[in-house]
């Protein structure tokens, strides 16, 4: 399978444009285009945000995500039946039970995106947070970076695209 200029099996850098060739097109195979399909809104993301805050009541959503409550409704909706929020019941005394959300694994692991969101917009905009976040454990600050498999910090000079191995829908064995 040749990799739009590539030879097959062949790294190119991020940096290096894709050829106009490509075979299929990367959006519908993007990671990051399903990603921001579920969560691309400033509302859903500032949800998230509050979800990793402990925010869990509908009522907190809307008054700390400053959107009208039929824009919560929609966008957690959409957050649970996406798999990255879940409802559970609470009832206060005397009270009707109501639903509350929490994470689920999958919310959780949106964990590094929240925190290097949060980062880059304390770095480069304008932005004085009024909170910062540090390991419970030691009280250092936390850091969002990447790394490889084997443990490896690595820089944006430092990654190589290559072709994804294929499943077995492309290389022919659905059904086997």
């Amino acid at each position: 399978m040749s990799y739009g200029s590539q030879e097959a099996g062949a790294a190119a850098s991020v940096n290096e444009p894709a050829s106009v060739n490509e075979p299929v097109s990367f959006n519908q195979h993007c990671p990051i285009a399903w990603a921001m399909d579920l969560v691309g809104s400033r509302s859903a993301m500032l949800i998230m945000r509050e979800a990793f805050y402990g925010t869990a009541r509908f009522d907190d959503f809307v008054r700390r995500v400053e959107v009208a409550p039929a824009t919560a409704s929609a966008h957690l909706r959409a957050l649970t039946d996406g798999g990255l929020l879940r409802r559970q019941p609470y009832r206060e005394p005397g009270g009707r039970t109501r639903d509350e959300y929490a994470l689920t694994p999958a919310g959780a692991d949106l964990m590094p995106v929240i925190f290097g969101l949060f980062e880059w917009g304390r770095r480069h905009t304008d932005a004085r947070p009024l909170i910062e976040f540090a390991h419970a454990g030691c009280g250092h600050p936390l850091e969002v970076s990447v790394r490889c498999t084997a443990g490896h910090e690595v820089g944006p000079d430092e990654i190589e695209r290559r072709p994804a191995a294929a499943t077995p829908v492309e290389s022919g064995e659905a059904g086997a």
